[in-house]
């Protein structure tokens, strides 16, 4: 059910590949919403991904680009200011990935290229696109611009390894941009600390089942879903949130204020009785 939440409202979404993927869902929803808006991913992505067809079905224009590249943003946004006839209202970040963790190495035994490549792409990347944005004039007053984070930016979670320290960057980010943005432009800029959830990526590291059946034990009301995360993203694009800016905002299900939860206390209890 539309509510019109984005009618008139012009963006640019970062990071759609295919339909389990955060930024497709929120391409879906803006959509509904009335937003009109282009999609950008590398190269690369879109020859494995299904771009096209979401494109097709939001009626967006696809505009290639490595977002660690200063020059290919500068492309993706001047361009999307000549195709949506002006500065955009909204802008989503839903970029993210490590070799390290694809490659299961330990916190203790990172490969530093790797390391490097992790933070350019997972944090410096939404620096950059800010940085570009804000040179060009290209986002309107009262605009809203979209991280997605995840807890390991504030607490250890096994395995999730140097992203946690790229989050924790791209979190601090959104704080130093939203203060400048918010006092010369009323341009908010804000970070979603998702449940984990099922995406292409994700799904294919290693011990997502577990670490999902724990979050959804632990949350009282359960895991986030990606659909419910563009949801909360809409709102937070639309006027509604006019005042919400520099904040890491929870999304989770109740996951990031438990210490433990009945359902996770009993599991645990039961592995008890096994072992005994």
């Amino acid at each position: 059910m539309s509510h019109n939440l984005l009618s008139g409202k012009k963006g640019i979404i970062f990071g759609a590949l295919d339909e389990k993927s955060i930024a497709w869902k929120v391409a879906e929803k803006a959509s509904e919403e009335g937003a009109v808006f282009t999609l950008t991913n590398t190269p690369i992505a879109l020859r494995f991904g299904s771009l096209n067809v979401l494109a097709k079905q939001v009626g967006a224009e696809i505009i290639p680009a490595d977002a660690t590249k200063v020059d290919d943003l500068q492309t993706v946004i001047k361009r999307s200011m000549e195709i949506l006839g002006g500065k955009v209202d909204f802008i989503l970040h839903s970029i993210a990935m490590s070799m390290n963790v694809r490659k299961n190495r330990t916190y203790d035994d990172l490969d530093y290229s790797y390391f490097h490549q992790t933070i350019d792409i997972s944090a410096m990347s939404f620096h950059k696109m800010l940085q570009v944005a804000k040179k060009l004039d290209a986002i309107n007053r009262w605009g809203s611009v979209l991280a997605l984070s995840y807890i390991a930016a504030q607490r250890t979670l096994y395995r999730y390894n140097d992203m946690a320290d790229a989050k924790a960057m791209l979190e601090s980010i959104a704080r130093s941009f939203g203060y400048i943005y918010g006092r010369e432009k009323q341009i908010r800029i804000n970070t979603i600390s998702q449940s984990p959830t099922i995406t292409t990526a994700g799904s294919g590291v290693k011990g997502i089942d577990a670490l999902l059946d724990f979050t959804e034990r632990m949350s009282p009301l359960g895991n986030a879903t990606a659909e419910e995360c563009a949801n909360f993203c809409i709102v937070l694009f639309s006027d509604l949130s006019r005042k919400i800016t520099m904040q890491n905002l929870y999304h989770d299900g109740g996951f990031s204020s438990m210490g433990m939860s009945l359902k996770a206390m009993n599991q645990y209890n039961k592995c008890l009785d096994d072992e005994d």
